[in-house]
Parts: C-alpha cells; sequence; structure tokens
C-alpha cells in the first residue's frame, strides 16, 4: 500500500516521522528548561542555623524564589565538621530539586580524610561570597605592620601564639600558608585551638595569644572598639569593609591569599539547562540591591563566579589546602 503512495508524500512521512523521533530524543531537554522548576528546591546548608552561612544562603533562597516562581527552602544539615550537609548534597537526586550552599571545607576535609568528598563531586553554580583573612594583633601591641611580625617571628621562633578556629581550620591554614609563603616554618607560631574566631579573639584581647587570623567581620566589633588591630588582608583586594588595611602583597610582599568562601552547588550531573537556570537566577540575586546592602550590612564580602569560573577558583582553593595541610602535618 505504501509503495504506491507518491514518491513525494513517501518522503514527506519520512520527513515528518523523522522530525517526531528528532522531538522525543531532543525535546525532552528543551521541555525541561521551560517547566523547570514546577515544584519547591531545598537549598541544604552543611552549618547551624543563625550562623553566617545560613544567613547567607536564607538570603539567597528568599531571591531566588521570587525569579524561579517556586519556593526554595532552607533546610540545616549539620554534623561531622560539615560532612553530613555537603554529603547531602553530593548524594541528593541531580534533578535541581536539592541545591546547597557549600563552604570552603570542601576543599580541606577530604585531604583529613574525613570524606571522600571534595570540590568535583558537585555541578557548580555559582560563587557568592569570599572573606579573605585578616591579620590581627591587639592594639597595644608593638607590631605596626607586617614586616614587624615576619622579623620577631624569624627572631623567636615558638615564642607567638595564634588562635581563632580548631586545629586545621581555615583560619589555622590562611596563617600556615602565609608562614610558608614567607620561607617561615608553620611551626615558629605555635597554634592554640578554638571553637572559632570570636573565643581567639577574646583570648588575643586578655594576653593569651599574639595573633589572630580571621575575616575582618569577625573582627569587625573589636576593630571598632579600638581593642583590636587589623596589619593586612590576605586578598587580591583591600576589603571594602576596612580600605585602610592593606593587602599581605602590600604589607609584605607576599602573594598569598586565602579566605572563607560560599557558593552555590548542586548534585554532580545536573542538565546543563537546569544548572544554567539557576545560575542565571544566583545572579540576578547577587546584582540585586537587597543582597548587596544585605551583604555589606554583615560585612561580608561580594564576590562572584559563574559555574565555570566557580569550579577554577574550587579547584585552586583545594591545590592550596592540600599544600598546606601536608606542610603542617594535616594531610592524610
Amino acid at each position: 500500500m505504501a509503495a504506491s503512495q507518491p514518491v513525494h508524500r513517501r518522503v514527506a512521512l519520512a520527513a515528518l516521522m523523522a522530525a517526531s523521533v528528532a522531538a522525543g530524543v531532543f525535546g525532552s531537554s528543551a521541555a525541561l528548561a521551560q517547566t523547570y522548576p514546577d515544584r519547591p528546591i531545598t537549598m541544604v546548608v552543611p552549618w547551624g542555623a543563625g550562623g553566617g552561612t545560613d544567613a547567607v544562603a536564607r538570603m539567597l533562597a528568599s531571591l531566588m524564589e521570587k525569579d524561579l516562581g517556586q519556593p526554595v527552602n532552607v533546610v540545616n544539615r549539620t554534623g561531622g565538621s560539615g560532612v553530613v550537609g555537603h554529603s547531602a548534597i553530593a548524594n541528593a537526586a541531580p534533578d535541581g530539586y536539592t541545591i546547597g550552599l557549600i563552604t570552603v571545607e570542601i576543599a580541606m576535609m577530604h585531604h583529613q580524610k574525613l570524606t571522600e568528598l571534595n570540590p568535583a563531586s558537585y555541578t557548580p553554580i555559582a560563587l557568592v561570597n569570599l572573606d579573605p583573612a585578616g591579620f590581627q594583633v591587639r592594639a597595644d601591641s608593638p607590631y605596626k605592620s607586617m614586616a614587624d611580625v615576619v622579623a620577631a617571628v624569624k627572631a623567636n621562633p615558638g615564642k607567638f601564639k595564634a588562635s581563632g578556629t580548631g586545629q586545621g581550620g581555615i583560619w589555622h591554614l590562611a596563617l600556615a600558608g602565609w608562614l610558608r609563603d614567607a620561607k617561615i616554618d608553620p611551626a615558629a607560631v605555635p597554634w592554640v585551638p578554638s571553637n572559632g574566631a570570636a573565643p581567639g579573639l577574646q583570648d588575643l584581647v586578655a594576653g593569651g595569644v599574639e595573633f589572630v587570623p580571621c575575616s575582618l567581620p569577625e573582627a569587625r566589633s573589636l576593630i571598632d572598639a579600638g581593642k583590636v588591630r587589623s596589619l593586612a588582608v590576605m586578598a587580591t583586594q583591600r576589603a571594602a569593609l576596612f580600605p585602610n588595611v592593606p593587602t599581605l602583597k602590600e604589607a609584605a610582599g607576599s602573594n598569598w591569599a586565602t579566605g572563607a568562601w560560599r557558593g552555590i552547588a548542586a548534585p554532580k550531573g545536573l542538565a546543563p539547562n537546569v544548572a544554567a537556570r539557576l545560575e542565571a537566577s544566583a545572579k540576578k540575586a547577587y546584582d540585586s540591591k537587597e543582597y548587596k546592602d544585605f551583604m555589606a550590612q554583615r560585612g561580608f564580602g561580594l564576590l562572584w563566579g559563574d559555574g565555570k569560573e566557580f569550579a577554577s577558583f574550587m579547584a585552586k582553593a583545594d591545590a592550596d589546602m592540600k599544600a598546606v595541610m601536608t606542610a603542617v602535618g594535616l594531610a592524610k
């Protein structure tokens, strides 16, 4: 029967069938892009409610849900020094309905064998924040510059102590990385573990330690109160929060730069069109006056990176952390 049909009709039917097959194969992704999201999204935070990461996540979620047209619900999954929450993000279905705000610890934890997760375990969506390490001393400290600190540490290795986080935390590694870059043995400044920057800074004011490398937002209240001075910020540019504080390059000729960062990520294997939709929504939130005002009020640093840039940023952070952790004997 088909053979009796005119040639031009058979050709037209074949073309129509081919188009139908192509639509079935290729149309699904286009349809997904048009319909995503069609239900609420969960944003996992690996740290506790009320903290800085939680606050940033909730601001981003509130802005993104306006753009996406669906609720973006923040869920805190704490425990294991960040392992639990980061695992919850990485192990979720890569369908765009579970995303998370990952932090600098993902470039550190696997070097200590706390988890096998690493930056490559995710689909990076956007880098949204960086708070570089500052280098703080007491207001009455005799050390007025980083050159003074370098000279004192080289002349008296082991005499000065520092604090600001647990052993192997980001601020410990910030200090060790700078010392290493300055050709000083990181062991020359013994680390006193603390439960964070706040108790470390109180120990600094009380005279228990001489140095605290932590972010400027964390030191802000004591700097404003005239109890603490920041001698440098470990970044390529001065911080908007304290523009008079020089960079480490300006203060000591060191190219070492590091800090605590946060970025939006999804499970590995997320469809590119869904990742692009989330990235566009994150960029709209990042560029908003509400986000900029919120970050300025908190004193948090702004740094944008799209998915590709965020991937490169994390790869460098991972390599830097591995080198420093190996140097101080924390890599396993």
